[in-house]
C-alpha cells in the first residue's frame, strides 16, 4: 500500500495556496519531505510574484494542479543542511528559482542547462520522483536539494534579490548566449515590467547602448531618468518606429501578450537578434522576408542553469542590481494578482513572508 503525501513528506509547512482556477488564494497546512543528506531546509523569507504564478493559478496554461502553492522567486535562510552538503551553512542565505530537480545525467545537465532537461522539476505546480506534488515559495520553508540552491551573499538585500531569480536569469542567460552583453552595443528593450526593467539594468551594466520599446509613452521619464535608458520608442508611433530602422545590434522581447514581431524585426541591423522571452498565450505571426534579406535571427530562452543563476546573481552584487519593488504582507496577495493582471506593478511584488504569514 502506498503512502500518503503526508507520509512521504512529514515535515509541517504552512504557505497560502490556490483551491481552483479561480485563482483565490487561502491559507494551506501542507508538508514538505524531511531534510536528506544532499538537501537544505531554508526559512522563507520573501518570495517574488511573477507573471507566470497568475496564469498558473487560473490555469490558463491547461496544466495547473491544485492545491497549488505559487513562487519561485524564494530567498530566506539556511536552517537545515544535511551532512553531505558542502555549498552553505547553517544561518547563511540562499535562495531557490524555478526548479528543484533535473535527471542530472542528459546533456543538458551535464551541460550545466538543467533548464533544459526533460526531467527537469519545476519548483511548484510539478511533481517530485516519488510522485508527491512540488509546492512553492507563498510558505515558511522550503526543502530542496543543495545543487539547485542560489547563494546570496549578506551584504545583498533578499527582498529586492528575489526576483533575480527568475526574472533576473530570464534576460541575463539570452543576453549572454546570444552574445548582447558587449559594450557599445545597441540593444533594445521591448516591455517595461517585471523582465524589463531588469535587462535595461544588466544592459547598461554591459556598457551597451539601450533602447526602451513600449506602447505607453508615460513610462519614458521612468525609463530614462529612474532605469537609465539612452532612449524611448514607442513601438505604435510609425515615424519614431521607422527612423530608428536598421539600428540595434538586439532586442530582447518580454512581453507575454500578443503583438506584432515585424515592427522589431525592422530595427534590427544586419545579423541582428531579436530574442523571445515573453510567453503570449496566443501564437504571433513571423514574417519571414525580413530575416532572409538581413540574415537576421529571431530566437528564444527559457530561465538559464544553476550555475548560471549563480554567475547572474554575482554580476548583480558586484553591478548593485537589484529589482525595483512592491513589498507587501502575505494577506495582501490576492489584491496584488489583481492589480498585476491590470499591468499595475512597479515592477515586482515581493511577498514579505517571514513577517506576514501567520496561521
Amino acid at each position: 500500500m502506498s503512502k500518503s503525501p503526508e507520509e512521504e513528506h512529514p515535515q509541517k509547512a504552512f504557505g497560502w495556496a490556490a483551491r481552483d482556477k479561480s485563482g483565490v488564494l487561502s491559507p494551506f497546512n501542507f508538508s514538505r519531505r524531511v531534510n536528506g543528506d544532499n538537501d537544505i531546509t531554508i526559512k522563507v523569507l520573501y518570495c517574488g510574484i511573477c507573471h507566470t504564478d497568475l496564469h498558473q493559478i487560473k490555469n490558463e496554461f491547461g496544466d495547473s494542479v491544485y492545491p497549488m502553492v505559487p513562487g519561485y522567486e524564494i530567498v530566506g535562510v539556511v536552517t537545515v543542511v544535511g551532512k553531505n552538503v558542502t555549498k552553505v551553512k547553517v544561518g547563511e542565505k540562499a535562495g531557490v528559482g524555478c526548479m528543484v530537480g533535473s535527471c542530472g545525467s542528459c546533456h543538458s545537465c551535464t551541460d550545466d542547462l538543467e533548464n533544459y532537461c526533460t526531467k527537469m522539476i519545476l519548483t511548484y505546480n510539478a511533481r517530485y520522483q516519488d510522485g508527491t506534488p512540488t509546492y512553492g515559495g507563498y510558505s515558511d520553508n522550503i526543502v530542496v536539494e543543495e545543487h539547485f540552491a542560489i547563494r546570496f551573499p549578506e551584504n545583498f538585500p533578499l527582498d529586492a534579490g528575489a526576483p533575480l531569480l527568475n526574472a533576473g536569469i530570464s534576460v541575463f542567460s539570452p543576453m549572454k548566449y546570444y552574445g548582447l552583453c558587449k559594450p557599445g552595443m545597441s540593444f533594445g528593450v521591448v516591455g517595461l515590467g517585471g523582465l524589463g526593467h531588469i535587462a535595461v539594468k544588466f544592459a547598461k551594466a554591459f556598457g551597451m547602448k539601450v533602447t526602451v520599446i513600449s506602447t505607453s509613452l508615460s513610462k519614458k521619464k521612468e525609463a530614462i531618468e529612474h532605469l537609465g535608458a539612452d532612449s524611448f520608442l514607442v513601438s505604435h508611433d510609425q515615424e519614431e518606429m521607422q527612423a530608428a530602422m536598421g539600428t540595434m545590434d538586439g532586442i530582447i522581447d518580454t512581453v507575454s501578450a500578443f503583438h506584432p514581431l515585424l515592427p522589431l524585426i525592422l530595427l534590427l541591423k544586419i545579423h541582428g537578434k531579436l530574442v523571445m522571452v515573453g510567453a503570449p498565450d496566443k501564437p504571433l505571426e513571423l514574417p519571414v522576408f525580413p530575416l532572409l534579406v538581413g540574415r537576421k535571427l529571431v530566437g528564444g530562452s527559457g530561465i538559464g542553469g544553476i550555475k548560471e543563476t549563480q554567475e547572474m546573481i554575482d554580476f548583480a552584487v558586484k553591478h548593485n542590481i537589484t529589482a525595483d519593488i512592491e513589498v507587501i504582507p502575505m494577506d495582501y496577495v490576492n489584491t496584488a494578482m489583481e492589480r498585476l493582471a491590470k499591468g499595475d506593478a512597479k515592477y515586482r511584488f515581493v511577498i514579505d513572508v517571514a513577517n506576514t504569514l501567520t496561521p
